[in-house]
């Protein structure tokens, strides 16, 4: 082992070597943006090359970008430098290819094909597709817009003699089934003439293959007998079905990474949906790396300990070394679970903790909690004690699903190719509605019909399922798009629909804070603008910043307080009564909301809860026995 390779594991967290030693079958490591991840493949890689320097197999590693693959292979060449060859490091369309050259002769490619990936030169194939056809079956010139429709079809990994039928079950889609599917069948049979495949067809044909001939996949286990896939959440529906029929038979040596950040807020959109399909149906166990390493390992450790209870509540994947003795720092421990007696003395206690720090550390503090009341009631104590709070008022920071789609579509409308806050909309609007539609569909649809994704969402889920009390809210977001009625008008019959359906806690509360930032913002004019409707966060130097979990994410401060840590309150009581409806996801949710709040701390975490809220007794928060604290004492206690 060279010294560069001995150094490496000496840098590495025990989670993170727990990793780059996992030997126990398939592993989905959740990995976010500055966890080390790319170190802990290069690692692995580097101890399965060097444990094995007398055999001569390779180990298969795909990613998102060449540039990734040249990055992992750079990092494994430095770690041990006499075995680098035996990575093949590459995207899913380059082992494809690979692939391909070797034995796609079975399924008559010629094995020095080549690749069209510009668009220009796949116009120019299904250009002269159209122009060999003449003016057979009513083809023309124009039919070349068809070209992104006939990219989903290979996205989806159907050929052209299952495009009608495929097409025919796209809703609101009103050209020609047929058509397309002859047009498709034109373009393929162009592409054989011209001895080349096009870029989707790359995945599409090994699929194809391996599925026709098992005995591929298996040759491909055996000659690179590790796999490490790379940015997981990223691979589109075509790769993970090819990744599928990879993994057939007992074959276990699969390392799969995914960002856990997309996960956190985008947890019902086509990756985060693939993710779980693929952990369900291959068996895979979970392991999660710390999303941000500057807050101290203690602080992390415990929020790993809590994560690995999500997707099926029990403790399935304990961290293998225990989070215990943690360092003081001159303000106290590292992380701290006081209790109070009443939410009120818990309210209190807080901002009398919070009122013995000097300025500068106030204004890199932030009280955190599941909703806005309690939020309130700190900023009321703290005000009384003359020291400066902001409570954000910022729409996208909702607890309700429901008005999280509302700000989301507002949003939509101000900036229609903005891809994050699409598939945002796409997700919460199917937590509380039947009506599903697919975001790749959608993109799709859109490019090919020249239509904003806000429109082609509006066309999809109209015919896709969605209940009369759906259409109501649907309804007024259309005319918007089109730019038929004002901001202020759809908000106002949103949201008296949203007063109709509002029993649940955290919709009544959402109502009262959009009312407050309506008032807040001066908006009580019938003309008010989106930008009006939407008001950006103003700025508080040196003030303690209140906010939600769900305005907390992706964002860090020296010291967290985050309150309310008891059964009914976080997690909420809704919650608690929806798990044996869906198993655990509203469940998983709040607890990945919690893991970011806590990793979002840099130095100190304050972990609090009182014995009753409301008057109602209370027990401890299931989130503080995952971490590993079940016993939570008076204010200073650990």
């Amino acid at each position: 082992m060279s010294a560069s390779f001995e150094s490496s594991l000496a840098e590495l967290t025990a989670t993170q070597r727990r990793a780059v030693d996992w030997d126990d079958g398939r592993l989905l490591m959740l990995a976010g943006a500055g966890s080390g991840k790319t170190r802990v493949l290069a690692c692995r890689i580097a101890r399965l090359l060097d444990g094995t320097r007398k055999r001569h197999f390779r180990i298969l590693v795909l990613t998102c970008s060449n540039k990734a693959a040249m990055e992992i292979k750079s990092r494994v060449a430095a770690l041990v430098p006499d075995l680098e060859d035996r990575t093949n490091a590459t995207t899913f369309p380059g082992f494809c290819k690979q692939v391909l050259r070797q034995h796609g002769s079975h399924l008559h490619i010629e094995s020095g094909f080549s690749v069209y990936s510009l668009p220009a030169d796949r116009q120019t194939v299904l250009e002269d597709a159209l122009r060999r056809a003449g003016g057979n079956n009513g083809m023309s010139r124009e039919d070349v817009r068809y070209l992104p429709l006939i990219d989903l079809l290979k996205e989806r990994l159907i050929a052209p003699d299952h495009a009608e039928a495929f097409l025919s079950g796209m809703n609101g889609l009103s050209s020609d089934t047929a058509h397309i599917a002859c047009v498709y069948r034109l373009y393929e049979e162009e592409l054989r003439r011209a001895g080349a495949l096009d870029f989707n067809s790359l995945v599409f044909e090994t699929y194809r293959l391996f599925k026709t001939y098992p005995v591929f996949p298996e040759f491909y286990q055996q000659a690179c007998p590790y796999w490490l896939i790379d940015e997981f959440q990223d691979t589109n529906e075509a790769q993970c079905r090819l990744l599928r029929s990879m993994v057939i038979g007992g074959f276990r040596e699969v390392f799969i990474v995914a960002d856990d950040d997309r996960t956190v807020s985008e947890p019902n959109v086509a990756g985060g949906r693939r993710i779980r399909d693929f952990v369900r149906d291959a068996g895979c166990k979970v392991m999660q790396l710390p999303t941000n390493f500057r807050c101290p390992p203690c602080i992390v450790e415990s929020a790993s300990r809590l994560a690995i209870y999500n997707g099926n509540g029990v403790e399935s994947d304990r961290p293998a070394t225990a989070t215990t003795g943690h360092s003081a720092s001159p303000n106290g421990a590292l992380i701290r679970c006081p209790a109070f007696a009443t939410d009120a003395q818990e309210i209190a206690g807080v901002a009398g903790e919070i009122a013995g720090l000097n300025a500068e550390e106030r204004g890199s503090a932030a009280v955190l909690a599941r909703r806005r009341a309690p939020l309130q009631a700190v900023r009321d104590a703290l005000k009384k004690r003359d020291i400066p709070a902001y409570l954000e008022l910022r729409s996208g920071d909702f607890a309700s699903a429901e008005m999280r789609w509302f700000a989301a579509c507002l949003e939509q409308v101000r900036r229609p190719m903005d891809r994050r806050n699409m598939a945002l909309l796409v997700g919460s609007f199917e937590q509380f509605s039947a009506a599903r539609a697919d975001w790749e569909e959608i993109s799709s649809r859109a490019e090919s019909e020249g239509v904003t994704w806000l429109a082609a969402w509006l066309d999809s889920v109209r015919g896709n399922g969605a209940a009369d009390t759906d259409h109501a809210l649907v309804a007024p977001v259309a005319k918007l798009a089109a730019g038929a009625i004002t901001p202020a008008a759809a908000a106002d019959q949103v949201l008296a629909c949203f007063e109709n359906r509002a029993a649940d806690e955290d919709l009544k509360e959402d109502l009262e804070a959009w009312r407050r930032i309506d008032r807040e913002a001066g908006n009580g004019n019938a003309d008010r603008s989106l930008a009006r409707l939407l008001p950006a966060p103003a700025p508080v130097p040196g003030a303690v910043t209140l906010t939600t979990l769900h305005g907390a994410r992706g964002r860090e401060f020296d010291t967290v307080y985050l309150i309310g840590l008891a059964e009914g309150i976080l997690p909420s009581f809704r919650s608690i009564r929806k798990e044996a409806d869906d198993g655990g996801a509203a469940m998983d949710e709040e607890r990945r909301a919690c893991f970011v709040a806590i990793t979002g701390a840099r130095q100190r975490v304050i972990l609090s809860r009182a014995r009753r809220y409301r008057g109602a007794e209370k027990e401890p928060s299931r989130f503080l026995a995952e971490m590993g604290y079940t016993k939570c004492g008076p204010p200073g206690s650990g």
